[in-house]
């Protein structure tokens, strides 16, 4: 994660006690990680402006603003409070002594919607590095909010206040809203905002107050007795970072540069990382990425299921690049494609071999297609005529009745070579 993130890493690091009284520590300490944790000084950029563009040329769009991450430590994870139950708290303790990792990033965040986009940005880089599943819901994937605010012309951010429990990106965005609203009614009503720790009540959309929030010296860190102090090997860290996969945004980029896809397009088959490995086997196996971006996007995308760093995916790449190779070499229409990839989701058929059980074979033999033609032409006498007084965009409604005709079995090139050529159109 810090290497992937930009970060130093620390040869030594030490580990220390965090020292502090609350239900869900019941030992009365934390280790953690104090003034020396093992990696720092790194950033997140956030997308720019136009970015998603399909168009856009990348020398025209906004340069990405940078987030710096102050630093990346290791800690025991705490217990699990909650606090809906009525007057009643409940202290859930089994995650307690788990370690974690935690990312704390500079105060460069300006809004609700940047913090959002920040959250959303880092979980993608720890999901397709596989340090992470991302799991808001089951709290594998957490956030703390800090929120300060100063008014205008003031160089000084307020106090600031920790938001917790938060388990989702509509939830962080609302909590931070409505956070930024409580201090500044304080402020306006000539009180002072308190440093203090505050739950997120999603069901009231309001926050609370939890604990008041200590400083570092209320904590009273000292170094952790039971542990030593952690010492990376260069030779480690180097294999490391030459190990890392490729990140989203370098992905991204790429499957534009290298694939010609649009921005979008490469944007929606790098949401997960089994579905951009899945899209590029596919896409190697039969040659034109974009032929198979555009078949994944329409077809497969809506069958897929994630959880976590785990995908569902209903067929193989290798079953999807042949199927498309059918349809490069005549041998089933577009159409037909699609009926044949329903029945062959979920099975490890071939597709030549539910082709052939199906009975479906595109027809692309011209003395076989006359006969229908002539009888689409015979059937469908005004728009012929007026396709040969000129309005050569009827031809497609005429095309669309020859295939509706042989139920999608026609060859879509040849059915329209034959109308040109029985109406006299070039």
């Amino acid at each position: 994660a810090a290497i992937a993130l930009g970060c130093s890493i620390r040869e030594q690091s030490r580990f220390a006690r965090k020292n502090y009284f609350y239900p869900d520590s019941p030992k009365g300490y934390q280790i953690s990680q104090f003034d020396e944790p093992y990696s720092d000084d790194g950033h997140i950029d956030l997308a720019a402006a136009g970015e998603a563009d399909a168009d856009a040329d990348p020398a025209e769009r906004a340069a990405p603003k940078r987030i710096r991450i102050l630093r990346i430590h290791m800690e025991e994870d705490a217990g699990k409070s909650t606090h809906d139950r009525g007057d009643d708290s409940l202290v859930d303790l089994n995650r307690s002594g788990v370690p974690l990792i935690e990312i704390v990033s500079e105060p460069d965040l300006r809004s609700a919607a940047e913090a959002v986009e920040y959250l959303r940005v880092l979980r993608d880089v720890l999901v397709f590095i596989g340090v992470n599943d991302g799991n808001l819901e089951e709290g594998s994937f957490r956030c703390d909010a800090n929120v300060s605010i100063r008014r205008v012309g003031d160089a000084k951010l307020g106090t600031r206040v920790e938001l917790k429990n938060i388990n989702s990106f509509r939830f962080v965005e609302k909590a931070i809203l409505t956070e930024v609203d409580r201090q500044a009614a304080v402020l306006e009503g000539g009180g002072r905002i308190v440093q203090e720790t505050r739950g997120w009540n999603e069901t009231t959309g309001t926050t609370f107050s939890l604990r008041s929030k200590e400083t570092a010296q209320d904590y009273r860190y000292f170094p952790e007795p039971d542990l030593p102090p952690l010492r990376l090997d260069e030779h480690y860290v180097a294999r490391v970072r030459n190990e890392m996969p490729e990140l989203p945004r370098e992905k991204r980029d790429r499957f534009v540069k290298a694939f010609g896809l649009t921005r979008y397009a490469a944007g929606v088959l790098t949401q997960h990382p089994r579905v951009a490995a899945f899209f590029e086997e596919a896409a190697t196996l039969h040659g034109d990425p974009v032929k198979v971006s555009n078949f994944v996007q329409s077809e497969v995308l809506r069958d897929v299921t994630t959880r976590g760093l785990a995908a569902d995916i209903p067929v193989s790449a290798r079953q999807i690049a042949q199927l498309l190779k059918m349809v490069d070499a005549g041998s089933i229409s577009g159409k037909q494609a699609k009926e044949v990839y329903a029945k062959m989701r979920g099975t490890e058929s071939a597709p030549d071999a539910l082709v052939k059980e199906l009975g479906m074979a595109q027809v692309s033999d011209a003395s076989v297609l006359e006969a229908v033609v002539a009888k689409v032409l015979e059937a469908n006498a005004k728009q012929a005529e007026a396709v040969r007084g000129g309005k050569v965009s009827i031809l497609g409604y005429l095309v669309g009745a020859v295939m509706k005709e042989t139920k999608g079995s026609a060859n879509p090139a040849v059915v329209n070579a034959l109308l040109r050529k029985h109406l006299g159109v070039a």
